[in-house]
């Protein structure tokens, strides 16, 4: 049970708030990294296209996670219906699963016990009820999708684009160092996967830790076997941006 300065009860569930504080081995990361997704490019990461849904009201990027960058993992705060219920519609609006196996709540769950228990011991995002606002706040400040029509890159199954021309439109809301994602298509096409963006514990664009250690920004670095099939998309291939088709999921352009 939360309590009112986002710790909850040692009976319950076995630690406290102002323990994972205390524990440097769960809080001495410097950077997490805020990930967006584009369903369309999503759907290509799959080997079995039988399990891609994008619900119908999506219709742009969504969610993935807020990850501190860390080789440790707390995993030892659950999370319940209850905790984010006044988020909910929010949530699924912009953080659906997109997994026909996976509710998005079963989502918010990993994705919180994972790594939003893991970030609980900075005072802003410490509850779950503050992680998940603080993700639906970042993602409203992060509208890469003007951005994006601003600069006339569109989804498309036919245009390619060039990476830094991507990048270039994203500058000014994730600034220099963000990762776009993609992963490789049927077709051996660069397909636009996701967008990492690095921040600090202030929640600042640019934290430069993993950067000048040379680094890629990782879902759950050494923990997770079943990582994310993203790369970086090679400087020197373009790009495709491919439309989300709901009925099609999978298979955008045919």
């Amino acid at each position: 049970m939360a309590t009112a300065g986002g710790g909850w009860e040692e009976e319950q569930h076995g630690c406290r708030g102002s323990r994972l504080q205390a524990d440097e081995s769960f809080c001495s990361w410097e950077c997490l990294v805020f990930t967006l997704q584009w369903p369309g490019g999503f759907c290509q990461s799959l080997n079995n296209e039988s399990l891609c849904r994008i619900p119908e009201d999506v219709k742009g990027w969504t969610i993935h996670g807020l990850w501190p960058q860390t080789r440790t993992s707390c995993r030892c705060w659950p999370l319940f219906p209850s905790d984010i219920q006044e988020l909910q519609d929010e949530l699924e609006d912009q953080w659906p699963s997109l997994l026909k196996t996976r509710t998005s709540f079963t989502f918010w769950k990993e994705e919180w016990e994972k790594h939003g228990s893991t970030a609980a011991c900075v005072e802003g995002l410490n509850s779950p009820l503050r992680y998940f606002q603080v993700c639906l706040k970042l993602r409203a400040q992060m509208d890469i999708q003007r951005l994006l029509e601003a600069a006339s890159i569109t989804p498309s199954c036919d245009q390619p684009y060039q990476v830094e021309d991507v990048k270039k439109a994203l500058v000014p809301v994730v600034g220099h160092l963000a990762e776009v994602q993609c992963v490789k298509d049927e077709q051996g096409r660069q397909v636009w996967f996701q967008v990492k963006v690095p921040l600090s514990r202030s929640l600042i664009t640019g934290c430069t830790s993993h950067a000048e250690e040379g680094r890629r920004f990782s879902e759950t670095p050494g923990l997770d076997s079943s990582a994310s099939p993203g790369h970086p998309c090679p400087p020197d291939t373009p790009l495709y941006f491919v439309p989300i088709d709901h009925q099609r999921p999978y298979r955008p352009c045919g």
